[in-house]
């Protein structure tokens, strides 16, 4: 039964080892600290106790987590207009709880949209309650919390096996998890409890396995069928999954993780060069045979013709390695589509005209705008599915996302100080420009205290 239910979809198997790779180059820290010995390379001949010290020595510049979570910030930095128009009584709760843990719908899409920029693909399961007693209306329905839909998140490493139909849905699904905790306070036991579940377009299947550590059979128990039944979208002939999926060009992780790579590889050789060019080696020039302890707390004698000196580097191929790694922070950026945030330029004095700017942040916008149409689109099957599941005859419109301040403050300066150049006379015109300024210097600032800047401008002039 293990065999059976571990089963892995081909695919599955062939991204596994790339999406571990991706999520630990997002999360970073200690996490990829731990992991290092996966990325960091090896040279050629390289003592064991040499790379273990480079290992202990790791470190890692994370850009491509602070790209993804950019993305998400500002594509989430305005909420998405959802509008109901029918029986809309659940969906204020649905809207401000959607997982039963106390997260947002905007919270769940924001979480499903990170997950997506790093794996490509992210799930919601469409879930109801499991409740026992009987339910002859809806209104019994409602008062048991049958109706309560939930959304319950998962990762493309939780959908290990599965069939599509010729239209690309799903015949039928499996999600693997593990979870692991200790069954009381004084207990000296861990379980591990892993659970399989199967869905197909009526039905559900749940098997679990508890294990406990340190073991107390000779193997592991077999998976038991813990229930079954029909799940909540078995009226609608579907698997209760709703991905999220980003096309090739704009799966961040993938466009960006093998830089990433090979600056955390050049940035600790670099490192581990400099720090060895601390400890300068002693260097003897003599035809003598030399058997003198060389340290702070010893003396060396030298013959007529001998000479002693120490080594130290020139220094050429750091600065070719700085430079490199430069370039290739630079590379991620562009990748990404995010070249006006790359501090290359102006670290080696390269300046960027007001054109190339606007054409980098117009790519940019683009992007964002790509991205809003895509969980717009997550958003509006989601509740169509839960509407449609309700039995609720709600029409629902998912508008937004599609309006971006990705300007820099210095540039918005810049600008101000030009347009005031021309001498427009107009109070007014002074006003707006203030105020617009003002309000991008506060953005994180309370409404109250925008709204009071704003009176203040309009009182002074």
């Amino acid at each position: 039964m293990i065999e059976l239910l571990n089963r892995e979809h081909p695919q599955y198997r062939g991204r596994r080892e790339m999406w571990r790779r991706y999520h630990d180059f997002y999360v970073g820290g200690e996490q990829l600290r731990r992991n290092a010995g996966d990325y960091l390379v090896r040279r050629q001949k390289e003592p064991a106790e040499v790379y273990g010290e480079r290992l202990g020595r790791v470190f890692y510049e994370n850009y491509l987590g602070s790209i993804v979570d950019w993305y998400a910030a500002t594509l989430f930095r305005s909420e998405p207009r959802i509008a109901f128009h029918g029986r809309e009584e659940f969906y204020a709760d649905f809207l401000r709880d959607a997982d039963l843990e106390g997260r947002s719908l905007l919270e769940f899409s924001r979480r499903a949209f990170i997950q997506a920029l790093v794996f490509q693909q992210s799930y919601a399961l469409i879930d109801f309650p499991r409740v026992a007693a009987p339910a002859a209306t809806r209104a019994d329905e409602d008062a048991l919390g049958r109706s309560r839909a939930y959304l319950v998140n998962f990762s493309p490493m939780d959908l290990i096996n599965w069939r599509l139909d010729r239209h690309g849905n799903f015949e039928w699904a499996v999600l693997r998890t593990e979870t692991s905790y200790q069954p009381d306070y004084l207990s000296a036991d861990e379980v591990i409890e892993r659970r399989w579940t199967y869905y197909d377009k009526q039905n559900f299947r749940v098997y679990s396995q508890t294990e406990f550590t340190p073991r107390r059979e000779s193997k592991p128990p077999e998976p038991v069928l813990e229930d079954e039944g029909r799940h909540g979208l078995a009226e609608l002939g579907r698997v209760p999954l709703v991905k999220l999926e980003l096309t090739d060009g704009l799966w961040l992780a993938n466009k960006a993780a093998l830089l990433q790579q090979e600056h955390f590889n050049k940035s600790n050789a670099l490192s581990w060069a400099l720090h060895m060019g601390l400890f300068a080696m002693p260097v003897i020039y003599s035809e003598r045979e030399w058997h003198q302890i060389v340290g702070e707390a010893y003396y060396i004698q030298l013959g007529p013709e001998d000479k002693f000196g120490w080594t130290e580097p020139e220094g050429h191929v750091y600065r070719l390695a700085a430079e490199n790694l430069e370039r290739l922070k630079d590379e991620i950026y562009r990748v990404c589509y995010l070249m006006n945030q790359a501090a290359g330029r102006e670290a080696r004095g390269l300046a960027q005209s007001a054109a190339s700017k606007q054409r980098d942040q117009t790519v940019t916008h683009e992007v964002l705008r790509a991205y809003g149409d895509m969980v717009k689109a997550f958003l509006r099957q989601v509740l169509d599915l839960v509407a449609a599941a309700r039995q609720d005859e709600v029409k629902v419109e998912v508008s937004g996302l599609d309006q971006f301040d990705v300007k820099d403050l210095g540039d918005e300066l810049e600008n101000a100080q030009r347009l005031r150049t021309l001498e427009i006379h107009s109070g007014t015109f002074e006003r707006e420009l203030h105020k617009k300024l003002a309000l991008k210097f506060l953005d994180d600032s309370s409404q109250e205290i925008k709204n009071q800047i704003v009176s203040e401008i309009d009182s002074a002039q």
